[in-house]
């Protein structure tokens, strides 16, 4: 028998959550993507099929891909989305396990000011 790699199953799950997740104008989708060199996230209207907002790592100066990282880009995301008057989200974690990195984002993005 094959065994699936942990990034095909990641993207089963993604696109089996993305059926019944779906961002709005009102509340549009927190999407989160990792990788081995930083961890990025946007702000999307999925009735339009538009970012309204990004932030990675690569945009906070003495940022590392650790915890703290992921935390300062959460704060990072939610300063953007206030200044866009947006104060409420539906986080799509896109198939990685709610911890580590994407409950840091989540902890920051909360402290930032979102609701979720």
């Amino acid at each position: 028998m094959n065994k699936l790699s942990s990034n095909s199953g990641r993207l089963q799950r993604k696109r089996r959550v993305r059926a019944k997740i779906s961002g709005s104008a009102s509340r549009p989708r927190l999407a989160v993507f990792k990788s081995l060199k930083g961890i990025y996230v946007q702000v999307i209207d999925d009735t339009v099929g538009k970012t309204l907002a990004s932030a990675n790592l690569a945009e906070i100066k003495k940022a590392a891909n650790t915890i703290e990282g992921a935390k300062e880009v959460g704060k990072l995301i939610a300063k953007k989305c206030v200044a866009l008057k947006i104060e409420s989200v539906t986080f799509d974690r896109a198939g990685y396990q709610y911890h580590g990195k994407v409950k840091s984002l989540a902890d920051g993005a909360r402290e930032g000011g979102l609701q979720f």
